[in-house]
């Protein structure tokens, strides 16, 4: 191992050190299973929404944005980021107070779904239930996807064997959230996306200056066909734009329908200590996400330029290999002696944060299902909480090991794992949320149709409609989105009207000023 790497890997330890002192240290404050999976409701307005953006970006702010830039040019990863950035914002500023304001109306709801049981007064919990399996399905598998990334980061960066360190990744990631639970890795979380922030910056100027300058950056992109262009990708096999019409737009647009579904970020509306600071904490959320993601992109265009003057090596094979831009970057800034060595690794430490934030939260999300979905309120009812700590934490053992198991084999696609499970939470989860808040006449039935609509379709779209190809062929998420919303209407008219004790549950929420 070269002087360089080894300064690199002192960085990502240290780094790596700190995120599991933040667990031990926030385990004594886990003293009910409300504290383990909400933080009990403590969390502040900056943590709030710094940890719901790094927790939600994962590895694609800082590999797949600039890699999708890199290697196609604007078009598609604008209409992206678009919908990401909007969904972001719609999320915040329609679902997060009512959320949190609500889901303690409902008896004071943990997780989300116990919220959907709570909400429609399901006493069976079949709501519940059905939510956990869903949550399971999406989850551990995404869980695993983000331990594959962390193996492949280390494999490639200092030659060590996938296995070993992806299992090194997934016990650490699975310690400190284990020790401090929901807190812990909102706090972490919190501080991944500074290193992520923090990653950015320094890499775009380093880019910038590589490359000869802002004006050639520019130059060098407009001189490929489409590739500025917001209704052409750049095709470099032929070196050619190719048009990208409406219906693929209004496809990759519906990214942003997957935020109101995703249960890691609704969880931080409803454990925000005060809901009169969700307004900060949404102008916080969107900005970051917002600028983050536009300088993400940026890099692409700076590598492709990068790549022209000789800096790093032609990453235009693939779209998998274009990803690995900013590891690539990172090795050259590594390489100009000991303290660009040290920037290097807060750079690969950012890649690293940007999967365990994601990671962490998922693997909590997951953990609830489990222990507090299915096991206290199917299995066994009369738990003690001190018991339920107990499995808790060993749930979250027994789900990385099977995220271990699944992510065994390096060749698995870490990127199409995140699309499919961002589609099936958005589908099954999302308009049962917006209508479960918004909606008075709603009913369980209708609730249960809509999530098992939305989910089933996800699979029967992408895998029986989809490969027929032309209109057809669209992000699975907006048909599944749209087939779960009609759903919940036509079973909840169709079905008897919700109590009055529910509809005034419904009502209170008027009452509340804040």
């Amino acid at each position: 191992m070269t002087t360089s790497n080894i300064f690199v890997m002192v960085s990502i330890v240290l780094y790596l050190i700190l995120v599991v002192y933040i667990g031990a240290v926030l385990s004594k404050r886990n003293r009910t299973t409300d504290d383990f999976y909400l933080g009990g409701r403590k969390l502040g307005p900056f943590v709030t929404a710094m940890s719901a953006e790094a927790s939600d970006m994962s590895s694609y702010l800082l590999m797949g944005l600039p890699g999708l830039a890199y290697f196609s040019g604007l078009c598609d990863v604008t209409w992206t980021i678009i919908g990401l950035a909007a969904g972001t914002y719609l999320n915040w500023l329609l679902v997060a107070k009512r959320l949190r304001n609500y889901s303690h109306i409902c008896g004071n709801s943990t997780t989300v779904p116990v919220f959907f049981s709570n909400r429609y007064h399901d006493n069976k919990r079949v709501l519940s239930a059905i939510a956990a399996v869903v949550i399971i399905i999406f989850f551990v598998p995404y869980t695993a996807s983000g331990f594959s990334a962390c193996g492949k980061l280390f494999a490639t960066l200092f030659g060590a064997e996938y296995h070993t360190a992806m299992i090194i990744s997934a016990l650490i990631i699975a310690v400190y959230t284990t020790l401090g639970g929901f807190l812990a890795a909102s706090i972490s979380d919190f501080i991944q996306s500074i290193v992520m922030t923090i990653a950015l910056i320094i890499v775009v100027l380093f880019g910038i200056t590589k490359a000869g300058g802002f004006d050639a950056v520019v130059s060098n992109a407009q001189a490929l066909p489409g590739y500025l262009s917001l209704n052409n990708l750049f095709d470099v096999s032929t070196n050619s734009a190719v048009s990208y019409n409406w219906w693929t737009k209004i496809s990759t647009l519906a990214w942003g329908l997957g935020y109101f579904g995703m249960p890691h970020i609704l969880l931080r509306f409803m454990a925000i200590e005060d809901p009169k600071k969700l307004k900060l904490s949404r102008r916080i959320a969107s900005v970051w996400v917002v600028i983050s993601m536009a300088v993400a992109v940026f890099i692409g265009i700076v590598g492709y330029s990068m790549t022209k003057a000789g800096v790093i090596g032609d990453l235009s094979s693939s779209s998998a290999v274009a990803e690995t831009l900013i590891i690539e970057i990172a090795k050259v800034i590594s390489s100009h002696g000991w303290f660009s060595a040290i920037i290097a690794g807060i750079i690969l430490a950012g890649i690293l944060a940007a999967t365990m934030s994601t990671a962490d939260s998922q693997l909590l999300a997951a953990s609830s299902s489990v222990s507090q979905n299915l096991m206290k309120e199917i299995l066994f009812k009369n738990i003690s909480d001190k018991m339920m700590m107990v499995i808790a934490r060993l749930t979250v053992v027994a789900i990385s090991i099977v995220a271990v198991v699944i992510a065994w084999n390096p060749e698995s696609s870490v990127f199409s794992i995140v699309s499919f499970a961002w589609a099936g939470f958005g589908a099954a989860f999302g308009p049962t949320m917006l209508f479960a808040l918004f909606w008075k006449r709603s009913n369980k039935w209708g609730a249960l149709a809509g999530m098992l609509t939305g989910g089933v379709m996800v699979f029967v779209w992408k895998y029986l409609i989809a490969p027929m190809g032309g209109f057809w062929k669209v992000y699975e998420l907006l048909p599944a989105f749209i087939l779960a919303s009609i759903a919940i209407v036509v079973v909840s008219l169709l079905t008897p009207a919700p109590s009055k004790e529910i509809t005034d549950e419904f009502d209170s929420l008027k009452t509340i000023k804040n």
